[in-house]
């Protein structure tokens, strides 16, 4: 019969690795972490499970910090995949979410959802996004995701109270 593992209450993994990713500097520590175990022995290939990485990942930054010293193992910016939109349709973005409705633009709602704005980026700009990235476009335009409240002009308060009693009396 093998040990108890601890588990850890109060936090779920996905916080536990937001937190990590918040300051620069836990992500710094790990990598350092890493490199020091690569310095002491332990292949490349063994890490790459622990760190939830590429072995090759594991290697860049030790060679980044052999070249650059710490400074190797900060994130630079312009590293990963450009944006599919320019800067002008950006600001075009911005402006649209922030001032416009999507009623202006033939759509059944009075507020910009993810669907929504893919929809409409797809139509005017010609280029397609999944629901998971064009709620980080919405979030680097500042802002944020909210809510909705539902609200139907259409619809008669009277019947709704009635409806609401009729519910009371048969349950």
């Amino acid at each position: 019969m093998g040990r108890p593992v601890l588990k850890i209450s109060g936090y779920e993994p996905d916080e536990i690795k937001a937190l990590i990713t918040s300051d620069e500097r836990y992500g710094i520590g790990i990598k350092l972490y890493a490199i020091h175990q690569l310095s002491l022995g332990v292949a490349s290939r063994k890490l790459e499970e622990l760190y939830h990485t590429s072995f090759k990942q594991i290697l860049n930054w030790a060679h980044r910090f052999e070249a650059e010293g710490l400074e190797g193992l900060k994130d630079k910016k312009g590293r990963g995949r450009k944006a599919g939109l320019n800067e002008e349709q950006f600001i075009k973005l911005q402006e649209l979410i922030g001032k416009e409705s999507p009623t202006a633009y033939g759509y059944n709602t009075e507020s910009w959802t993810g669907p929504v704005l893919i929809d409409w980026i797809k139509k005017y700009f010609n280029r397609e996004y999944k629901k998971a990235q064009i709620y980080n476009i919405i979030k680097d335009l500042g802002f944020t995701y909210q809510k909705a409240k539902g609200f139907y002009p259409e619809a008669d308060p009277v019947l709704q109270e009635e409806f609401k009693e009729s519910l009371k009396k048969n349950s």
